[in-house]
């Protein structure tokens, strides 16, 4: 195989390392429940975040779960929010494998990246 050929297959196998896969809530949930969660594929460059909201006022105690894609930014931080008339400490803490962020960590392949970094070999082979 020529150096330009190997060029390409280099280029196309790129893509694998932004795949990342990291669960999603539809909306936050309410302890001891887990959120309805679901797979995305996350933006280049993003990291996979689970947070924990706990809320008080008075004898009340809520806690909120949240998963998403985050940038680094946002990754392992704590800090104060207020919503609905509560004050609440969040603790906010990424990781960088597939679908990480979840209750039981699963690793999951990106087919399409796969697909896309071996069709130049299957077409260099074809000619």
């Amino acid at each position: 195989m020529s150096r330009p050929h190997l060029a390409i297959v280099f280029l196309c196998c790129l893509p694998l390392a932004a795949c990342l896969r990291c669960y999603t809530c539809v909306f936050p949930a309410i302890s001891p429940m887990d959120c309805l969660k679901f797979p995305q594929e996350c933006p280049a460059g993003q990291r996979c975040l689970a947070s924990t909201a706990m809320g008080t006022r008075g004898s009340l105690q809520i806690t909120l779960y949240e998963k998403s894609c985050a940038i680094s930014s946002q990754c392992d931080v704590s800090g104060q929010k207020h919503a609905a008339g509560l004050s609440f400490n969040y603790t906010n803490i990424c990781c960088d494998t597939d679908l990480c962020n979840g209750a039981a960590p699963t690793a999951a392949l990106c087919w399409r990246a796969m697909v896309l970094c071996l069709l130049p070999l299957l077409c260099l082979t074809l000619v």
